[in-house]
């Protein structure tokens, strides 16, 4: 761990006047500076400081330190965001500075004041490239700098800082960050007196070892009993030290709970001696394993091992550990891990992770994050996987140009065996000539059969995963449409158990150009089949909707075609069909929650919407429709059961909860609004669907006419003088030829090739001109393969196509349409007549 300092400790004396008391109560409670001050002092920590964003965002101001004296060491209240200073270069570019105390004299401002030899300095970046909200400083009491141990310390402590800061997003930033931070980290410290055999030992190492504050008496007797019999005997060496032992120790060792549960502390304890070279005081810190570094001891370290791959779920962590159980304890320069898929070798992970500390031939292979390469262009590797025994080489041993520069003092290759097949292979190197002695043999042999297993393991949960996130992600719309006067946005998140898989649904309908369907489902239960279900209802919604079918029919089609299924789930659906032009929404409910309206003035409700059964009870259920008015910049919210119920949150709280969100939310950015809404969630019970849309209101207005087509011998005449009216009252003569063309020819196929009747609509939006002919019949008119001297037809439509700017059929309810669009050259909008918008003739 950390280099030695005792000299700013800092540390109060140990209270051995209040011996007596510590027979008859607990003693008092050790302050919070003092116990931050013991631990940050181990970590080479002299000063710790946080600056954070000032007005503007011009400055950088100091909020808080901890530590030894501000005013000893200097540091500036105020530093300009563009100035050279350590904290204003990591809060612009996020990556974090070590400076040593050479490194820092090259820095005008932000360092110690007046500069110190001794001193060295870290800045730390409290945030990601997403938004930064501040940077950590620390001085050191180094010249040369701080350790890689106490680097990974003070990491995980920026990062503890951060997730305090936070927590007041959206509000003022808490008073006090640096000794929460730090109480989060679970970092215990104490202070022994061994003539005494009392400690002071703050709340944090009591909890470590599962003794409460009443419970204890100030005894270092009442610690050590929690602890494990075959660690007694280091640990009487910490509380009995010999003048032999003055100076810094650092161990291991376990401590079984009131629970029964056994846990792994790490101890790193400086021993101070008095004046007559006696120990005087064992000042130290306490902390879980996964904080401070592991023991060297063989065992220890194996059963370290093997407690921190249990808790490994995926690739990534296992790698993690890997790094971590060999990388320092080995004092190996370069660590990778790489599967085995295949003939390929994929790294999964890289210590240190710069290119630049891998060989050239590595770095052409990096086709992604990490390198991937074939196994047989490294026949060292290749030769390991199939004997599965490991490789260890000396300095100076020719390698192939794959693995050089990897170990140029040593290169251990370690095949990572499972169940009879090789998982993959791990990678250890030395810069300088290293010695392999048994002890490291035994490490490395056991880590890699112990990796191996581990390594299948979270491979195969990787790829359930995966196959999940791939099933519920081909399952939901890939993307939602532009909607012209509204924005919709969804969320969707599987829930935290099982396979992260469910049957929550959302979709977003695009049914012409001025009505837009909403439809927001949950298929019972959260696994393979509900998804499967899911798909399935999604799907056929979607297809009901596209035909023209009002929401009641889609609905009560969707309803018959689940139970026509035979499953034993059922679905629950909200279905919305918007007019985007007149403002007006029908809802359909059947099971589901009813829609929330957030209004333009902020007030929100509940709509009211008649509910039917849910899909997949009754074949013959009804499904109501509500009308509701909507004006522009009202949002509509649909949402599923997970974001308003869980076992510890009723229904009715869950969605007044959800509408207290909605009405203080900012409805400019539909986004933030829906991220708002799912605020924290975790852990999830249930998977949870979010659908949201801000209606706007049309910026242009489309004009319409319509004409009902007479089945008489001259009705594609009456239907082109309709047709040439109208373009003439709208004023947009320059496409009429165009128009009359597309007519005839759509007007003549549905009259002679299909049977009822017959309509012809017309509509100006802008620069366009829409002709669309309705029929009754379901076939989409087929455009001739071959067309030769001798047919007698089919060049209609390859004349229709030919003068429209788009042209496509869709279906409706009942049939078909055949639509066709034309632009106008330099139409100017306000110029059409201004009379009804919707014009209609003949019969209906």
């Amino acid at each position: 761990m950390p280099h030695d300092g005792r000299a700013r400790t800092g540390v109060s004396e140990p209270r051995a006047r209040e011996a007596d008391a510590a027979d008859t109560g607990s003693p008092p409670p050790v302050p919070e500076a003092v116990t931050s001050e013991r631990a940050l002092t181990f970590v080479g920590a002299a000063l710790t400081a946080v600056y954070l964003p000032g007005a503007g965002n011009q400055e950088l101001r100091l909020v808080e330190t901890a530590g030894g004296a501000r005013c000893e060491y200097g540091l500036p209240d105020r530093l300009p965001l563009s100035g050279d200073s350590p904290a204003a270069h990591t809060f612009r570019t996020g990556r974090p500075l070590w400076l040593t105390s050479e490194a820092l004299a090259s820095y005008s401002t932000g360092g110690p004041t007046p500069p110190r030899p001794e001193t060295s300095l870290a800045a730390l970046p409290l945030g990601t490239e997403r938004g930064r909200l501040g940077c950590l400083v620390v001085v050191g009491d180094s010249a040369d700098g701080f350790e890689a141990e106490q680097r990974r310390f003070l990491e995980q402590y920026a990062d503890a800082v951060l997730a305090v800061l936070r927590t007041g997003t959206g509000r003022p930033a808490p008073s006090r960050l640096l000794s929460p931070a730090l109480r989060s980290l679970c970092v215990g410290s104490f202070v022994i007196t061994p003539d005494t055999g009392l400690i002071e030992a703050d709340e944090t190492l009591l909890e470590l070892a599962g003794i409460t504050p009443d419970d204890f008496d100030g005894k270092a007797d009442t610690l050590l009993a929690h602890a494990l019999p075959e660690d007694m005997h280091a640990l009487m060496s910490v509380l009995e030290p010999s003048t032999q032992t003055v100076g810094r120790r650092e161990l291991e060792f376990r401590v079984r709970r009131p629970t029964g549960e056994m846990r792994w502390l790490s101890l790193s304890c400086q021993v101070a001696a008095g004046c007559d070279g006696r120990p005087e005081q064992v000042l130290g810190v306490v902390t879980a394993t996964s904080v401070l570094r592991q023991s060297a001891d063989d065992v220890s370290r194996i059963q370290w091992l093997t407690a921190a791959l249990d808790d490994a779920v995926t690739v990534r962590d296992v790698s993690r550990v890997v790094v971590t159980a060999l990388g320092e304890p080995l004092g190996a320069d370069r660590v990778a891990l790489a599967e085995l898929q295949d003939d390929r070798l994929a790294v999964t992970v890289l210590d240190p992770p710069e290119p630049a500390a891998w060989p050239q031939w590595w770095r052409s292979e990096w086709r992604s994050e990490w390198p991937d390469a074939p196994v047989s262009a490294l026949p060292t590797l290749q030769m390991a996987l199939r004997d599965g025994r490991m490789d260890l080489w000396s300095a100076g041993a020719a390698l192939e140009p794959g693995l050089a520069g990897i170990g140029a003092g040593g290169l251990a290759v370690l095949p990572l065996p499972a169940k009879g097949w090789v998982a993959g292979v791990c990678l250890v190197g030395w810069d300088q000539p290293h010695e392999f002695v048994p002890e490291e043999r035994f490490l490395l042999t056991a880590t890699a059969a112990l990796v191996g297993q581990a390594l299948k393991r979270a491979r195969a949960h990787d790829a359930e995963q995966e196959l999940a996130t791939m099933l519920q992600r081909s399952l939901l719309p890939r993307r939602l449409p532009e909607l012209p006067g509204g924005t919709a946005v969804a969320r969707y998140l599987p829930a935290k158990r099982g396979l992260q898989v469910g049957g929550d649904w959302y979709d977003v309908i695009a049914l012409s150009e001025d009505r837009v369907a909403l439809v927001i489902g949950d298929v019972q239960g959260h696994s393979a089949g509900a998804a499967t279900i899911m798909g399935q209802m999604r799907t056929a919604i979607r297809a009901y909707a596209v035909e023209g079918h009002p929401p009641d029919v889609v609905v009560s089609h969707a309803n018959r075609l689940l139970v026509g299924m035979e499953t034993d789930l059922f679905a629950t659906c909200c279905y919305a069909e918007l007019d985007m032009e007149e403002g007006n929404a029908l809802f359909v409910r059947a099971g589901h929650l009813a829609p929330l309206l957030r209004h333009p003035d902020g007030r929100t409700e509940e709509v009211q919407v008649e509910g039917g059964l849910p899909l997949g009870i009754l074949a013959d259920a009804e499904f109501p429709m509500t009308t509701c008015a909507l004006a522009p910049g009202t949002v509509i919210v649909m949402v599923t059961d997970g974001l308003v119920e869980a076992v510890d949150l009723p229904l009715d709280e869950g969605m007044d909860r959800t509408r207290t969100a909605l009405a203080g939310a900012d409805p400019a950015d539909p986004g933030e609004m829906a991220d708002e809404l799912l605020g924290e969630l975790d852990p999830r019970e249930d998977d949870v669907a979010l659908l949201l849309l801000r209606y706007d209101g049309m910026k242009t207005r489309p004009i319409r006419a319509g004409w009902a087509v007479w089945r008489l011998p001259d009705a594609v005449m009456h239907a082109r003088r309709f047709t040439a009216r109208a373009l003439r009252r709208w004023k947009v003569e320059e496409v009429t030829d165009a128009a009359l063309l597309v007519v005839s020819e759509l007007v003549t196929n549905g009259l002679v090739h299909t049977q009822g009747p017959v309509r012809v609509d017309l509509m100006l939006r802008g620069d366009r001109v829409r002709v669309s002919v309705s029929d009754c019949s379901p076939r989409s008119p087929a455009k001739p393969v071959i067309v030769d001297w001798d047919a007698t037809g089919g060049r209609g439509l390859l004349l229709v196509e030919a003068m429209s700017e788009s042209f496509g059929s869709v279906p409706v309810a009942g049939g078909k349409q055949v639509w066709s669009e034309l632009v106008v050259p330099h139409c100017d909008q306000a110029h059409v007549d201004s009379g009804p918008r919707t014009q209609r003739r003949g019969l209906p």
